[in-house]
């Protein structure tokens, strides 16, 4: 006869493989946080009641900080430095919106070194960013 008392096996769970999905969901993790990742200056926002939305993954970004210092990319840019920067932008994506970040307290005339930069290169199609009111 058989014994119906027989030894059943007990079900496992192999733990060596969760190690592996604990390591790729962090290599996931880690790189989805630097694709989101955008380079910022501190600066007060300029107001506006009249707002136009666009893309920013077409955007390239020009800051302009209070004492004139200009940047993009993470860089701090001379006139010369920022059209060269510029002229690559737009060779990569001639579709590019130039977007103009500046202090609200900036003097006009730093603003005006980088829109004369951009009328020399003829691009028109430049933005200004400001704060929703």
């Amino acid at each position: 006869m058989i014994d119906l008392r027989q030894r059943r096996k007990r079900p496992s769970i192999a733990t060596s493989s969760m190690s592996d999905i604990g390591f790729l969901l962090l290599i996931f993790i880690m790189l989805i946080a630097l694709m989101n990742q955008r380079y910022e200056e501190k600066i007060n926002y300029s107001e506006s009641a009249v707002l136009e939305r666009t893309q920013a993954d077409e955007n390239f970004e020009i800051w302009v900080q209070q004492n004139g210092i200009v940047s993009a990319e993470g860089q701090t840019l001379d006139p010369n430095a920022l059209e060269k920067a510029i002229v690559t932008a737009i060779a990569q994506n001639p579709n590019v919106r130039i977007h103009i970040i500046a202090d609200k307290d900036t003097p006009y005339k730093y603003i005006n070194g980088v829109t004369s930069i951009l009328q020399s290169l003829q691009h028109r199609v430049v933005s200004f960013v400001v704060k929703e009111k």
